[in-house]
C-alpha cells in the first residue's frame, strides 16, 4: 500500500507549520505501507493541482492531507469538505475567495473515505487527544480536501481520502495566552497512528463523535 501525506507551507504570518514539520518526521513506512510526502502551497487552485498531479504520477492507494487548525486543542480527523470557498485571509499569493464554489457544478460536498473514527481511537490509544471535526473550514484545507475528492469522484474512484487538522505547536503561542497547543513530537506520532489505522481498517469502526452544536 501507498500512502501520500501532504501537508501546507506556513501561512497566515506564521514562520512554521506544524503539519508540514510533522509531516516531514514520519518515517518512510507505517504498519507496512510506504509514506511518501509532498509539500503543497497554501494557495487556492495551485494545492489542488499539486497534490492532484503528484497522485497521478504516483497512484497511491490512499491520500491524507494535513494542516494546521491554530486555536483547536486536539488532532482532529475531517469528516466532511464542502463545495465554498469563503476566505477569512488571504492565500499566500492573496488571492481571497469569497462564497464562489471550489468546483463549479460539483456536489455540495464530500465525505471523508477514510475511518475517521478509527483514526480518532488510534490518536487516543497513544495518549493523545483527538476528536472528529464536523467543519474543515473554507479557507484552503478545506478546499484541497473537496478538490481532491472530487478530482478521485471524477476518476471513477477506487483512492481513499481525507484531511487531518492539528493543532499549534508550543512555539506558536508564547505570545498567546490560553490558546491550545501539541508538542511537535506529539503531532508526529499522531498522525502515524492515524496512518496506521487507515492501513488496519477498509471500514470505519462505531464511536460516538457526534456533536450536539
Amino acid at each position: 500500500m501507498r500512502l501520500l501525506v501532504t501537508a501546507f507551507d506556513p501561512f497566515g504570518g506564521e514562520s512554521v507549520n506544524p503539519a508540514l514539520e510533522a509531516v516531514r518526521a514520519l518515517p518512510a513506512e507505517v504498519a507496512g505501507a510506504e509514506v511518501v510526502t509532498l509539500q503543497v502551497p497554501t494557495v487556492f487552485g495551485r494545492s489542488i493541482d499539486v497534490v492532484t498531479a503528484a497522485m497521478d504520477e504516483l497512484r497511491p492507494d490512499v491520500v491524507v492531507c494535513v494542516g494546521q487548525a491554530g486555536g483547536r486543542p486536539d488532532v482532529t480527523p475531517e469528516r466532511v469538505a464542502i463545495n465554498v470557498d469563503d476566505a477569512r485571509i488571504g492565500d499566500n499569493e492573496g488571492n481571497q475567495p469569497l462564497d464562489v464554489p471550489v468546483v463549479d457544478g460539483g456536489p455540495a460536498a464530500y465525505f471523508s473515505s477514510l475511518p475517521v473514527k478509527a483514526m480518532v481511537q488510534a490518536i487516543r490509544d497513544e495518549g493523545l487527544p483527538s476528536s472528529l471535526s464536523n467543519t474543515a473550514g473554507t479557507f484552503v484545507c478545506n478546499h484541497l480536501m473537496y478538490g481532491v475528492l472530487h478530482h478521485i469522484a471524477a476518476r471513477g474512484g477506487g483512492v481513499r481520502a481525507g484531511f487531518v487538522h492539528v493543532p499549534f505547536i508550543p512555539e506558536q503561542v508564547v505570545e498567546r495566552p490560553g490558546v491550545a497547543s501539541l508538542a511537535l513530537a506529539d503531532i508526529t506520532r499522531a498522525l502515524q497512528a492515524t496512518l496506521a489505522a487507515v492501513v488496519a481498517h477498509d471500514q470505519d469502526i462505531q464511536l460516538v463523535a457526534g456533536q450536539t452544536h
